[in-house]
């Protein structure tokens, strides 16, 4: 489970987080969605151990992620917005040096390697060097790396980004499948479809608080039986003119 309890982060005078709270529960899918700027990708980075918090507490696991962020690292997997590949590595180097870097051991790194090669479809660019890929074989490329060590949890920001439709199909029931497995999966996205389709909880969040949460049937049954569309633009403050 990831537990996210009154977390706030200021940088200087600009507040991105204020007091926060929100569960991501195991076995379950949850959505975290708000406008840019809205302090999606700062949450993120503080549960990935990237940004201390200014205040509050954010536990994966039951670890507190400033007591002990190498202990939290080795039970998440972190697809970072723009993917964040060494450029000048291969894709199968890629996803080997991150798998090392966890202990996974040679035999199996390599069979495993091997498994995520072909769930992906990254055969036509495993020994190619990121640096000429793609937006979607980067995305590819990290998804790889996030999962190459079987992590309990999934922190994944803008995970369909550059995916072409069948490789977005894929994706989805792949997510499912681990979500199954017991995995605790949170999922920052601005598609509303993708979310609408995998989400079994969700967050959004506006202006660094949480605008609303709950799951799809409670939100809806709050917003007046809208779709995501319309409960989030709800819930954010309406268009702006």
């Amino acid at each position: 489970m990831i537990e996210v309890d009154a977390l706030s982060k200021r940088f200087g005078e600009i507040p991105a987080l204020s007091d926060v709270s929100f569960r991501a529960r195991d076995g379950q899918i949850t959505g975290l969605l708000g406008p840019n700027g809205a302090g999606k990708s700062t949450c993120l980075r503080i549960l990935s151990t990237v940004l201390q918090p200014s205040r509050g507490i954010a536990r994966v696991g039951g670890i507190s992620v400033s007591e002990d962020p190498l202990a939290v690292r080795r039970i998440i997997g972190t697809l970072p917005h723009g993917a964040g590949l060494y450029p000048h590595l291969t894709a199968i180097e890629n996803i080997r040096y991150f798998g090392l870097l966890c202990g996974v051991d040679r035999p199996t790194l390599a069979r495993r390697i091997d498994q995520l090669v072909e769930r992906l479809d990254l055969g036509d660019v495993a020994d190619r060097k990121a640096k000429g890929f793609s937006q979607g074989e980067r995305t590819k490329v990290a998804l790889a790396r996030a999962l190459v060590h079987e992590p309990p949890h999934l922190l994944l920001d803008e995970p369909t980004n550059g995916l072409d439709v069948m490789a977005v199909r894929q994706l989805r029931r792949w997510l499912r499948e681990l979500a199954r497995e017991g995995r605790c999966i949170l999922i920052s996205s601005h598609v509303m479809q993708e979310i609408s389709a995998l989400a079994d909880d969700l967050v959004i969040i506006a202006h660094g608080k949480i605008a609303a949460k709950g799951n799809p049937s409670e939100l809806a049954a709050r917003y007046g039986n809208q779709d995501l569309e319309e409960i989030f633009v709800s819930a954010v403050g309406g268009e702006r003119s």
